[in-house]
C-alpha cells in the first residue's frame, strides 16, 4: 500500500512530465544553449563551418538559442558519431560529422558503434557543386602533374593527412591504390592548422583538402600562388576553375576501381554534413532542420560565407540521409576493398 508521500510523489512527476510533454519548441529553446561541437582541433574545414553555423543558424530556431562552437577531438570525429548514436539527447547539441563516418559505418568499423541511417541528419553547407577535394602542393615543388607519382620508382612527396576515418587520409589512400601513386602518407596530425604548418615549413610538402578550405584558411598562400593543384576528388566533372587539373577517375580505365572511386567520393554529395544525436524529439528535429533550411537561404548567412570566401550550396537533412541510404546499397566487393585500404 502506498503512503501519502509515495503517492504525491508520483503525482508530481507525472505532472512534470506532462509539463514538459506539452511545452512548445520555442518554450524548450528560449534562454537555452546549444553547442555545436567540432570533433577536430580549430583552424579546419569543420571548424569553419561550424562557426559559421553558431553565427548564423541561432535566429532561426523558435526561442533564438545562443550557439555556441566547441571544439573536441575526438579520433576524426568517430567518438562524437558513437556519443550522437547513444543515450537521450533534447536537442541541445547539434555537431559537425566528418564526412567519411557514414561509410566507416558501412564498412562495418569495429570502432563505428553508431547506426547513421539513424543520426538526426540537419543539413549540408555543401553539396559541392563549387567546390572540389584537391591534393595541393607546395608550388616550390619538383613535380609539376600527378602522372609523375604513377610512373615514380620511388615516393616523391610526403602528404599529411589526419588519423583513421578523416577524408584527407581516406582519399589519399583509395586514390594512391586507384592511381597505383607513389608517394608517404605523414599521419596522426590531430587537425587541419597542423597540417597547414607543417606543409609551410615544408614538413610535408601537401595535403589533400577542399578548395575551399584553402581559400579560406591558406588563403595568402593560394592566391599568391603557392600551392599546385595536381588531382581533384569528390565531382564528376572538373571544377571550372581548375580545368587544367584532371580528376582521379579520368586516370584509370580499371572498372574495378572506377567503382572504388566513386564508392569513396561519395560523401562529397554531403561535402559538410551537421547531425544531431538519434534521439532528439521528433518537433525539435524537425525546427533544427528547418532552421538550418531557413539560414542556407538567408542573405546574411550567404555574405558572411561570401566574405569569409567559404564556397556554400546547403542541402536539406533529408537529402543527406538519402545520400547515405544510396550508399547503403553498394556493391559488396566494393565496400569490402574500400574497408582493406581505409584499415591501412
Amino acid at each position: 500500500m502506498k503512503t501519502g508521500t509515495q503517492i504525491f510523489t508520483a503525482a508530481a512527476l507525472l505532472a512534470a512530465s506532462s509539463i514538459a510533454h506539452a511545452q512548445s519548441v520555442e518554450q524548450f529553446y528560449t534562454g537555452k544553449t546549444v553547442n555545436v561541437i567540432v570533433p577536430f582541433s580549430a583552424g579546419g574545414i569543420y571548424d569553419t563551418t561550424g562557426r559559421l553555423l553558431a553565427r548564423n543558424m541561432g535566429q532561426f530556431i523558435p526561442g533564438k538559442p545562443t550557439l555556441v562552437v566547441q571544439n573536441q577531438p575526438s579520433a576524426g570525429g568517430i567518438g562524437l558519431g558513437n556519443r550522437f548514436g547513444a543515450g537521450e539527447s533534447d536537442g541541445t547539441q547539434i555537431g559537425t560529422l566528418q564526412r567519411g563516418l557514414p561509410q566507416l559505418a558501412l564498412t562495418g568499423d569495429p570502432n563505428v558503434r553508431f547506426d547513421p541511417l539513424k543520426l538526426t541528419w540537419i543539413g549540408s553547407l555543401s553539396a559541392y557543386a563549387n567546390d572540389s577535394y584537391i591534393l595541393s602542393v607546395n608550388s616550390s615543388h619538383s613535380v609539376r602533374k600527378i602522372q609523375e607519382l604513377q610512373g615514380a620508382s620511388a615516393p616523391v612527396l610526403r602528404i599529411g593527412a589526419n588519423r583513421a576515418g578523416s577524408t584527407n587520409l581516406t582519399i589519399a589512400l583509395v586514390v594512391q591504390h586507384a592511381l597505383g601513386l607513389k608517394h608517404d602518407l605523414v599521419r596522426g596530425y590531430p587537425g587541419a592548422a597542423e597540417i597547414n604548418l607543417a606543409q609551410q615549413r615544408n614538413e610535408v610538402d601537401g595535403q589533400y583538402a577542399d578548395v575551399s578550405f584553402f581559400q579560406t584558411n591558406m588563403r595568402d598562400i593560394w592566391e599568391k600562388g603557392g600551392l599546385r593543384p595536381l588531382v581533384q576528388t569528390g565531382r564528376r566533372a572538373r571544377l571550372s576553375s581548375l580545368a587544367d587539373v584532371p580528376l582521379a577517375r579520368e586516370l584509370t580505365q580499371d572498372p574495378a576501381m572506377r567503382a572504388l572511386l566513386a564508392f569513396a567520393e561519395m560523401p562529397f554529395e554531403m561535402a559538410l554534413p551537421v547531425a544531431a544525436p538519434a534521439s532528439v524529439p521528433k518537433d525539435r528535429a524537425a525546427a533544427l532542420k528547418s532552421a538550418f533550411d531557413q539560414m542556407g537561404k538567408d542573405a546574411g548567412f550567404l555574405a558572411d560565407a561570401k566574405k569569409m570566401n567559404f564556397l556554400v550550396d546547403p542541402i536539406p537533412g533529408d537529402e543527406v540521409l538519402a545520400i547515405i541510404q544510396r550508399a547503403a546499397q553498394t556493391p559488396r566487393p566494393v565496400i569490402d576493398l574500400y574497408k582493406k585500404l581505409i584499415e591501412q
